[in-house]
């Protein structure tokens, strides 16, 4: 199925096209039996008041839906005997079905069972987004073919393409061939597909304030209980947490956003300080308090002052810092070191660029792109340096965790906004300092808190109006990709699994929910009519991403909690050092690299032998690099990692070379020739859940036969309890391409040095198997 073709002869090689030229169309063939399949698949538009097509008379477009009268999802196009790829080459093999385009998402209905390529019902089924569905902004290009080339649409075309090619920004490829559609529908499906994902909008125009009127008035779950901090109390009570409440106070100073749009409402910075100097510079310069450590130091951090160019405006603000500088800074009991982000750090066309590169490398177009750019991939991610930039990050917190953990000092970070670089870095640290960061209800907190009212743009830094691709920088994206290497590195460390945080990724494009919508507080308060209410009027109700309920059913999010975290015990002080930090630590990573790492391909346990060793040699370059950890830190380092780990303190993650891992299960998951059947980690988490049930029963048992009682079987998470073998990429990987044995040419391999085994092949071509 994956394989190029019988053919011997031309190693590397594309395999010829079929050379049979079909005269009939498909629709008609078996139409009776098309028409049945089409009519049993639904479109299915999330609710509002009442559901309607749009009058296509009005062409091009209608862009006044709020005028209508109409609230809800609204169907735009759509265009039959639409062709869906799979992602082959060659035989071109697909699911004939409708494209359809809604103000929400682009979807393809089709035959599900042809769809899934016969592999069964999708393991993690979305209630909002299903298997066919994209949204419409997480669309991130659309390329046309004309005669077998590809080319990027933009704007009116004057020609419209045969195939219609759309890469998504969770990394998606999806092929539709348009051949067999009439051509007016493929003008319309085409050229509104262009409008509504890359034309420039306005913010009341987003299909989030559509589907705000369609359920306004719907309360939250009252199951949700993540600390919003839109309330003084929600920020008292982080004080009072973290035993901050001594030299900080929250303030009420910019409520209303007297002072400030681009502060939240309510804030917390060190007691000396008065209002006055919050509202001198509109809250620049001010120390805005994150986090404080268990020894008194804190994380603080500043946006920088505007830029003056007459030396009275700049003595005045100098003596301002000054004055407020010493509001943190008071030795010998108290001192301060300054993380200027902005010019001593990552710049954000550093991070642009490197996603832009890095993200390449999974846009794959079909089988044969996979394999060609298969031997030089490392050099590719090299070249990238996404993973170099994650190292550069993780790295940096543990020098800021450095100095509030051994050096108890507080450390400031400045920036201009103070809403990029410092979310990612604040965020991060509280994260490998602070236990309750790591559990699910800890850690939206600590996004809502850093990154929701912390300010970070993101309804610029993920170009959901389409206004300018240059602000569209992955912040967000980063910072969860540093959360991931903890997760990989100290599972039972976490509540929260990888699955959690890539499901949590996809939800910076779906428009039903206002966390990742907005540029600020203010922002967001402004567009849902929280101020200047009248006595007739009530804001929009807009629903939040923390309530997991709209997205997954109850058996779905069981998938979202880590079955093998560490539960904190309450033990007796000689109990403390007992044996279960040393049980605990056989199932961290090594201290030290070991000696077969160098030679881990990027498929690492998952690949068999001949790939590991042959992949293994062009890594090399990945294990070493000149930034290293300042001298302190990297004792600070060495250090921590000679001792037990002990999962509810601190936390530091290896940060050479080869530790540094691409996150697999968000970037590969829709790449079949990427999938494992039966291996990964998958494999060895069901394995323990299998013990961890056994366990569980046996307990239950004893228990109920000490009170007399029947036992009531509690069962792990079912979705990994199924029989059939999974994919190394579950849960978002098709049970599909059981039989797949990929077939590569010999002569591109041969450059990486022989295999003995290699020049006995026939027609020179390798037969890997089931990789």
């Amino acid at each position: 199925m994956l394989g190029k073709g019988g053919v011997g002869g031309g190693g590397g090689t594309k395999a010829p096209k079929p050379s049979f030229v079909s005269y009939v169309r498909p629709e008609e063939i078996h139409t009776d039996e098309k028409e049945v399949t089409e009519k049993e698949v639904t479109l299915h538009l999330l609710p509002g008041l009442e559901l309607r097509k749009l009058a296509w008379d009005l062409w091009p477009f209608c862009l006044c839906l709020q005028n209508t009268g109409f609230t809800g999802e609204q169907l735009l196009c759509e265009a039959s005997t639409v062709l869906k790829y799979v992602q082959e080459d060659s035989c071109q093999r697909g699911v004939y079905g409708r494209l359809v385009c809604t103000d929400f998402k682009i979807s393809f209905l089709g035959d599900e069972d042809l769809a899934l390529d016969n592999g069964g019902e999708a393991q993690f089924k979305n209630k909002i987004i299903g298997v066919n569905d994209v949204p419409l902004h997480c669309v991130d290009q659309i390329y046309g073919v004309f005669d077998e080339k590809k080319k990027p649409l933009f704007g009116q075309l004057k020609k419209y393409p045969e195939k219609l090619v759309i890469h998504c920004k969770d990394l998606r490829v999806l092929h539709f061939c348009l051949r067999y559609t009439k051509e007016e529908e493929v003008k319309r499906i085409v050229s509104g597909i262009i409008h509504h994902t890359q034309s420039p909008k306005l913010l009341k125009r987003l299909f989030l304030f559509s589907y705000a009127a369609a359920v306004h008035g719907t309360a939250a779950d009252p199951r949700i209980c993540t600390v919003m901090f839109d309330t003084p109390k929600d920020w008292c009570w982080e004080l009072e947490r973290t035993k901050g409440s001594v030299k900080y106070k929250t303030v009420s100073v910019n409520e209303g956003y007297r002072v400030s749009d681009r502060l939240p409402a309510y804030f917390v910075v060190p007691t000396p300080l008065l209002e006055d100097d919050v509202r001198r510079f509109q809250g620049h310069g001010i120390p805005i308090w994150c986090w404080s450590c268990h020894n008194g130091s804190a994380l603080l951090k500043m946006s920088a002052l505007p830029k003056e160019q007459d030396d009275g405006a700049l003595q005045v603000q100098k003596s301002f810092l000054d004055g407020i500088y010493k509001t943190i800074h008071r030795p010998p009991y108290e001192t301060v070191k300054t993380e200027d982000l902005s010019s001593n750090f990552l710049s954000l066309q550093e991070i642009q660029s490197a996603y832009c590169k890095f993200k390449q490398l999974f846009l794959i177009d079909n089988s044969s792109e996979f394999w060609d750019t298969d031997i030089k991939w490392f050099s590719l991610l090299e070249s990238s340096s996404w993973l170099d930039i994650i190292r550069r990050c993780l790295k940096k917190a543990i020098e800021i965790t450095e100095c509030l953990e051994a050096q108890n000092m507080n450390v400031l970070l400045l920036e201009e906004n103070a809403s990029d670089l410092c979310c990612l870095l604040s965020s991060l640290v509280q994260v490998m300092m602070d236990a309750h960061c790591r559990t699910r209800t800890g850690f939206q907190s600590l996004i809502q808190k850093e990154w929701v009212m912390g300010g970070h743009s993101f309804l610029d830094r993920c170009n959901h109006l389409h206004q300018s691709d240059k602000e569209e920088v992955p912040i967000f994206l980063l910072f969860l990709d540093c959360v991931w290497q903890l997760v990989h590195q100290y599972p039972p460390a976490f509540e929260f699994t990888e699955t959690y945080l890539t499901v949590l990724s996809d939800s910076l494009y779906i428009p039903i929910f206002s966390t990742f919508f907005f540029n600020s507080p203010h922002q967001k308060d402004t567009n849902m009519g929280r101020e200047n209410l009248d006595a007739q009027s009530k804001p929009l109700t807009l629903l939040t991403v923390w309530d997991w309920s709209v997205q997954f059913e109850p058996k779905a999010q069981t998938l979202l909690r880590n079955p093998l975290y560490v539960e904190k015990l309450k033990l007796d002080r000689g109990q403390q050092k007992g044996s279960r930090f040393k049980h605990q630590r056989q199932l961290s990573l090594p201290l030290t690299q070991s000696k077969s790492s160098p030679k881990r391909g990027f498929f690492r346990e998952e690949t068999d032998h001949l790939i590991k060793n042959l992949l293994g040699k062009r890594i090399s370059k990945l294990i070493n690099s000149s930034d290293d950890l300042q001298d302190n830190s990297r004792e600070f380092y060495d250090s921590w990692h000679s001792k037990p780990t002990d999962y509810h303190g601190l936390l530091l993650p290896h940060i050479e070379g080869p530790e540094i891992k691409v996150w697999a299960q968000r970037y590969l998951r829709w790449i079949p020739e990427a999938q494992i059947l039966g291996g990964g980690r998958v494999a060895t988490m069901g394995k323990l859940l299998e013990m961890m049930e056994e366990v569980q029963s046996l307990q239950e048992k004893i228990e109920a036969r000490h009170h007399r009682q029947e036992a009531v079987h509690a069962e792990a998470p079912g979705l990994l309890r199924n029989s059939v073998r999974l994919s190394s990429l579950f849960p978002f990987a098709l049970l599909q391409r059981h039989s797949a044995k990929p077939v590569l040419p010999t002569s591109s391999w041969k450059a990486l040095g022989g295999e003995d085994d290699l020049a006995k092949r026939e027609d020179e071509f390798v037969d890997l198997g089931d990789v």
